[in-house]
């Protein structure tokens, strides 16, 4: 995002105050923004991680804990999964959502920044980012701090929103993201900042391609990246060496 909105001092000062406005409906307007088609996306990107029964995985800006509890599935009984962000709003709906299912005992959620985790180097044997690296205040700082409190060999996976390549298609998405998204934002939501926000925060993101160069860069081996939905969202995934 090139300008901040007043009277906010810095992007995350911004997004903290845009995901506390939304919080209690951000589940709800997910789901019907996308078709439906949030929840495939959650569990592919968790299927990449690779986490295995009794494993350890780290959910980074888990907001309301839908793909943290997608980890926590993985990880089953004997494992267990942190969930951290820095909204306490996303965090209050993620402790009402992972506590009506069975996995609230496996699941721990924490208040931290994606930029300087609180966790010691090598601690998880897997961290997911999702739909939040457009909102970071540093992607490559995201990434490599991920990386670090993963243990050698671990994934680091991202879900992203992305840039659709193909013709017609590629129009008709942007038609429908640039304009009808904020639109049903404040028809839905009751406010169209939020909503509006959306198509500017994908605009000043990197193209998927690039993403996955910033992965290397962070130390990240074998990246690769798969795009969903005609390239709606793209899962970039990295191995910790």
């Amino acid at each position: 995002m090139a300008t901040v909105p007043s009277p906010y001092s810095s992007k995350e000062e911004y997004v903290h105050a845009l995901f506390s406005s939304i919080a209690h409906r951000y589940d709800l307007l997910n789901t019907i923004l996308s078709f439906n088609r949030d929840k495939y996306w959650r569990r592919f990107a968790a299927a990449q991680t690779g986490l295995q029964p009794g494993g350890r995985g780290l959910d980074v800006c888990c907001g309301t804990g839908m793909l943290t509890l997608e980890l926590a599935r993985l990880a089953g009984p004997r494992g267990g999964v942190v969930g951290v962000d820095f909204c306490e709003k996303m965090l209050e709906r993620a402790r009402e959502n992972i506590g009506k299912t069975p996995y609230a005992r496996q699941v721990t959620l924490v208040y931290g920044n994606a930029v300087d985790l609180p966790f010691p180097d090598n601690t998880f044997d897997c961290a997911t980012i999702g739909f939040a690296l457009r909102n970071v205040p540093d992607i490559y700082r995201t990434i490599a701090e991920m990386a670090r409190v993963v243990k050698p060999g671990g994934k680091v996976v991202s879900l992203e929103l992305s840039k659709p390549d193909l013709p017609v298609f590629k129009q008709l998405y942007y038609l429908y993201f640039n304009y009808l998204v904020p639109l049903l934002g404040r028809l839905w939501a009751g406010q169209g900042g939020p909503y509006s926000y959306l198509p500017r925060s994908l605009k000043d993101f990197p193209h998927q391609r690039e993403l996955g160069e910033i992965f290397r860069k962070a130390g990240l081996h074998d990246v690769k990246f798969y795009e969903l939905t005609g390239g709606i969202v793209s899962v970039h995934v990295g191995t910790v060496a």
